[in-house]
């Protein structure tokens, strides 16, 4: 019976394999190491893009906040602009107003038959005194007022006797508050105005 001795070709297989083992392992560490520095690399270039990004997005910002100030001192100055127009468009109406009135009262008064002696104007009231030679005369300078349709209500406040002793004369005198009716804005008088010049 012939016996054959395997351990030395097991052992020599043995090596191979571990050998072989070794080899892979080798191998894919080295590939593995190659794709560690090629994601690294990857990472690195992202990360300088958005820094590049974040120090252009800072350097936007700052332009941003520049054109901010700007805006809100343009802003400031034209509520100042604004305040002062408004302030000149008011001294416009009040000058309208008290050229309508003293136009409208030369309309309203019965001439030769009585005269002003206080004319008062306030936010929504006139208040006129004057001397009258009679009742009737007081009801048709009234009358006159409401007639101008300037304004609201007219009533009369008071009346009474106003005697002159040196030539014998019996007067009245009186008091009439008058409710206003809003005047139109200066805009929309000049707008009308304009109108007016453009049909001629």
């Amino acid at each position: 019976m012939i016996r054959i001795n395997l351990l030395p070709y097991r052992e020599k297989r043995k090596k191979e394999n571990v050998r072989r083992q070794v080899s892979i392992f080798a191998l894919s560490f080295i590939l593995f190491m190659f794709a560690l520095f090629y994601l690294q690399k990857f990472l690195n270039n992202k990360i300088q893009t958005k820094k590049v990004e974040i120090a252009s997005t800072k350097n936007e910002l700052i332009k941003y906040d520049a054109i901010n100030k700007e805006i809100d001192e343009i802003t400031k100055k034209l509520d100042v602009l604004q305040k002062k127009t408004t302030v000149i468009q008011n001294l416009q109406l009040q000058r309208h107003k008290a050229v309508q009135l003293l136009d409208m009262m030369t309309q309203a008064i019965v001439a030769k038959r009585m005269w002003f002696t206080r004319l008062e104007s306030g936010i929504n009231t006139v208040t006129i005194e004057g001397i009258a030679l009679d009742n009737k005369t007081v009801a048709d300078f009234m009358t006159n007022l409401v007639k101008t349709r300037l304004f609201a209500a007219v009533n009369l406040k008071s009346t009474r006797q106003e005697i002159i002793r040196e030539k014998n004369i019996n007067l009245k005198k009186f008091e009439v508050v008058c409710n206003q009716v809003p005047l139109p804005s200066a805009a929309g008088t000049a707008g009308k105005a304009g109108a007016a010049e453009k049909k001629k």
